[in-house]
């Protein structure tokens, strides 16, 4: 994860308890420094600057930004906490995947401040998460600023998400999280058919994708990522911000593919009574809504679109 946009939901991407109590050992970090008297923390990383910001309403919460766009949230205290609406779909999906409190093997590409795979290690002890991370002196600034618990099976590599994605035993992901971005868009080489045949080797048969996708009017990247996921993936839905939807403003769609039907009324439920009430989309409309847009190949990939000056406020 590097720069991204964000949505007027107050979520990135268009890009949790340490188990820790306060002032004690990594405490002495950023983590235990938040609240009204914290002041932000900056420091240079891979060409950007990256900031800590504390949340004035939540004693021990953080929120990561690159270049001034917000990236994650973290709340040490309560690592279930998702801010962002795009990062709550997600934990929905989480929720959803098997039951409650069951382990996962999970793919994180992508790191920012490990918001999700804190959520994981929280709602699903004994996981084991690997975060893969370009931006090594980002994942230094992070770890050390909001230390993740060292009793959570988390492994972080500073690597390329699709060489690191390379890496992982076949068949051995329950699920592949995909929130990169580079100068606020998704790389090429994380949008094509041969990218999302590497994701289906690494995950379990009856494993799941998802991916933070961003994209405005008309909207022609979304509808190519999913036309792109449909030669891999045989069961895919679609959840966003009904604005997004109907192509009125830039912002985060969350894309789940698998290779088994997924539990689409519950996600629908779920949200559709968030805070931010969003819509899901599968089958025959979501096949209607990519209208006929063409898959994306290795050859001809381009990065997501640039969101408008305005998305950043």
């Amino acid at each position: 994860m590097a720069r991204r946009g964000t949505s007027s939901d107050g979520g990135a991407g268009a890009r949790k308890r340490s188990g820790r109590k306060a002032g004690t050992g990594a405490d002495k970090a950023a983590g235990g420094r938040a609240g009204r008297g914290a002041e932000p923390l900056a420091e240079p990383v891979d060409g950007a600057l990256a900031e800590l910001v504390p949340d004035r309403e939540r004693p021990r919460a953080w929120t990561l930004t690159l270049d001034g766009a917000p990236q994650s949230h973290v709340d040490l205290d309560d690592p279930t906490y998702l801010s962002f609406a795009y990062q709550r779909r997600i934990g929905h999906i989480i929720d959803l995947l098997a039951p409650a409190g069951q382990p996962l093997h999970v793919v994180h590409l992508g790191g920012g401040a490990f918001t999700l795979a804190r959520y994981v290690a929280a709602t699903r002890p004994r996981s084991t998460q690997q975060v893969i991370e370009v931006d090594a002196a980002l994942v230094q600034f992070v770890r050390r600023e909001l230390p993740l618990d060292p009793q959570a099976r988390i492994r972080v590599r500073a690597t390329d998400a699709r060489a690191g994605l390379g890496k992982i035993p076949d068949g051995w992901a329950d699920l592949v999280i995909a929130d990169v971005f580079s100068g606020a868009r998704t790389p090429a080489h994380l949008t094509s058919t041969e990218f999302l045949a590497e994701v289906r080797r690494a995950l379990k048969t009856g494993g799941s994708y998802v991916a933070n996708l961003a994209d405005g009017p008309p909207l022609a990247h979304l509808r190519a990522q999913i036309a792109t996921a449909a030669t891999v993936f045989p069961e895919l839905a679609l959840a966003a911000d009904p604005a997004v939807w109907r192509g009125r403003r830039f912002g985060n769609a969350v894309l789940l593919a698998s290779g088994l039907p997924p539990k689409i009324a519950e996600l629908t439920r779920k949200v559709a009574t968030d805070p931010h009430p969003g819509r899901v989309e599968h089958g025959r409309a979501l096949a209607d809504f990519t209208g006929g847009a063409t898959p994306v190949r290795d050859a001809d990939a381009r990065p997501s679109p640039a969101p408008p000056p305005s998305v950043f406020g």
